[in-house]
């Protein structure tokens, strides 16, 4: 029998994980975004950009998880990973670049909480905010195409991230 979110025996967990999104803007990526930090049991989500729109057709796609979702939104994600580094967060970028290192070859550590910076649809991580990172992770690709949608990487990040949190 096929089973339902009413009838699944999922056990409810949290990740020190704070997903940060560098001007991510579109409204069906941003409802995913919800749905995936529900899923995957983060501490927050932080949608960052002068114009982040949560309407119909965001919760549409978010089918209600913001309603649950710890989450903000903030104009400058420059102040919102300087506040987290100087909380103590590991700062990890996910983008592809000269120095990236293959995301099924890094090890997280639950030594310290961790926060997740992903970037807009069209241009990625910004280059000041890649500066700032400790880390940058990407996801090794085999076809013609040279990047992924944003939603999509990021469901592959948080689950390496959290597969690899749940063995401690």
């Amino acid at each position: 029998m096929q089973l339902t979110h009413y009838n699944t025996k999922f056990k409810t967990h949290y990740f020190p994980i704070t997903l940060v999104c560098d001007n991510v803007t579109n409204s069906s990526n941003i409802g995913s975004l919800f749905r995936m930090a529900d899923a995957f049991g983060i501490e927050k989500l932080i949608l960052c950009g002068e114009v982040i729109p949560l309407g119909r057709k965001m919760t549409k796609t978010s089918r209600a998880t913001e309603k649950v979702v710890n989450y903000s939104i903030e104009n400058s994600v420059l102040e919102v990973v300087e506040a987290l580094k100087h909380q103590n967060y590991h700062i990890i970028a996910l983008e592809i670049t000269n120095d990236s290192k293959p995301i099924h070859f890094f090890q997280f550590s639950n030594n310290k909480p961790l926060a997740l910076i992903i970037g807009d649809e069209n241009f990625g991580v910004s280059e000041y905010i890649l500066k700032l990172a400790e880390d940058i992770i990407h996801i090794d690709m085999f076809g013609n195409n040279s990047s992924m949608n944003v939603v999509q990487a990021t469901n592959i990040a948080l689950y390496e991230i959290t597969k690899q949190l749940r063995a401690f």
